[in-house]
């Protein structure tokens, strides 16, 4: 007789799939802090190619009331969008700036 795969079956091994990678995997998986992702720098290259500047010389227009910026309201650095793994300062500006 040959050994068909039943509901039962499937459900025990997803079941203790899930559990391993649930309980196993917990060192792979460590959550960022803001403090472990470093500030955008004016003179890094993709930064200067858009203009970017800690802080604006329009108050009207700046990193915190930009569709793009992610994070806290209030918060002094935030991610952006255009600038995947670093800070902005919420008062800065750059080219990409789309008013929110």
């Amino acid at each position: 007789m040959k050994n068909h795969p039943t509901r039962r079956r499937f459900l025990k091994l997803g079941l203790g799939g899930v559990i391993g990678v649930t309980l196993g995997g917990t060192d792979l998986i460590k959550p960022v802090h803001a403090a472990d992702i470093p500030h955008l720098a004016e003179d890094d290259p993709q930064a200067a190619a858009l203009k970017y500047v800690h802080k604006s010389p329009d108050d009207s227009k700046h990193c915190s009331g930009c569709l793009l910026i992610q994070g806290n309201d209030g918060d002094e650095w935030r991610p952006c969008g255009v600038f995947p793994g670093k800070l902005v300062s919420a008062t800065g500006w750059c080219s990409a700036f789309a008013p929110a």
